[in-house]
């Protein structure tokens, strides 16, 4: 029996009537563009996380996680609501509970439900694991009382939760990967129309590989910050009158930025506009195959949320850093930043080489040595019990 259904079993005394499973994702390039309607290349990763589920008779929702010490956390649907319920041990059950009040409030006929999670997917390392929770519970919900959405209505649902209900002020792009990314490859996502395009993205194949270097530095997104870099994008779209900075043509990016008198507010806009065209760049390369090509555009696009967009950390910069200068063909901070994981793209046949300098570069700066993994583009949300 899966193990996350025997969990289920043991915790609840009856087997649950099914076992569903999310991907956390990798976002190639096209970092804080999603909620500036633009543009992003995110693919699933192997690791995944897992939500045993069967239905109740009342109308309660019970919560359990493998992967945090306490009981069963029970809410009553009644209660949810964003403003005053419990979030229960370190906030987690935030997530699902927040996706069962968004199926409610879009008037959907969800019962009551008990709950198991089991995850691999690394908290805090900016590989998407609430989204990964997020998208496993809305399709075992949705599964079970019959309620027919599709992946991209699955992702919308997952962000209302975590915009409303958690707090975080998140695009829509880490939850369309975990809902709609297809294997061996990267999803080209236009999210303002919701367009996906699954771009071949094969790292074996050219003698590659695409490492992750989780840092192990943990970030809060529902902290302000990321707040804060929303809110300067859509003031700063307001002064152009423009819709969104989407709308702002990377030909056209001098005359704008010089029309900008906020310093921040100019920096904010020259990243998201010319991460736009780094996505546009990084398809382009892998459609025609020259994969290496694609290092120095993610490089690029570290420089960028690093000076321009002031989201890295200095655990980031030297594994960013540390991997160029040991070889690889370019390197990036992945995710919403202030910590998590970057992304190294290099030989095959360096991977001891690469992993073994920057894990002796952060030794040397006193700083706890970064997990290092191999992202492999996977298929996205589905059933497997």
């Amino acid at each position: 029996m899966n193990r996350t259904a025997q969990e289920f079993r043991d915790l609840y005394g009856r087997p649950p009537e099914g076992v569903w499973a999310a991907p956390g994702r990798v976002n190639l390039i096209g970092e804080h563009t999603d909620y500036n309607d633009g543009f992003a290349l995110p693919f699933a990763l192997p690791q995944r996380t897992e939500v045993a589920a069967a239905r109740r008779t009342d109308r309660r929702l019970g919560l359990h996680s493998a992967d945090v010490p306490s009981g069963v956390v029970t809410l009553d649907l009644t209660d949810l609501d964003p403003d005053r319920t419990p979030r229960g041990p370190a906030g987690w059950t935030a997530y699902p509970a927040g996706v069962v009040w968004a199926l409610l409030e879009a008037g959907l006929p969800v019962g009551g439900v008990d709950l198991h999670v089991r995850s691999d997917v690394p908290a805090g390392a900016g590989l998407s694991s609430s989204a990964a929770l997020e998208v496993a519970t809305a399709l075992a919900l949705t599964e079970l009382y019959g309620i027919p959405l599709r992946g991209p209505e699955l992702a919308a649902l997952a962000r209302r939760a975590e915009n409303a209900y958690v707090g975080v002020p998140c695009g829509v792009m880490d939850q369309t990967a975990s809902a709609c990314a297809t294997e061996g490859h990267a999803l080209r996502l236009d999210t303002r129309s919701l367009e996906q395009r699954h771009i071949p993205f094969d790292c074996a194949a050219s003698g590659l590989r695409l490492l992750v270097l989780d840092t192990r530095v943990k970030h809060d997104l529902a902290d302000g910050a990321y707040a804060e870099r929303r809110t300067s994008c859509h003031r700063a779209a307001d002064a152009l009158g423009l819709p969104a900075l989407r709308d702002l043509p990377y030909a056209d990016l001098p005359e704008a930025l010089s029309r900008l008198a906020d310093p921040i507010g100019r920096r904010r806009v020259r990243h998201v506009v010319t991460e736009n065209e780094r996505v546009r760049r990084v398809e382009e390369e892998l459609r025609a195959g020259r994969l290496r090509a694609v290092g120095p555009l993610l490089t690029e696009g570290h420089a960028s949320l690093r000076d321009d967009y002031e989201v890295s950390c200095p655990e980031l910069d030297l594994a960013v850093a540390t991997a160029n200068a040991a070889g690889a063909y370019g390197a990036r901070m992945t995710g919403g930043g202030f910590g998590g994981s970057a992304l190294a793209l290099i030989d095959a046949d360096a991977e001891t080489e690469i992993t073994r300098a920057v894990v002796g570069a952060f030794t040397a700066a006193g700083f706890t040595p970064p997990h290092v993994s191999r992202a492999v583009p996977s298929a996205g949300a589905g059933r497997i019990v």
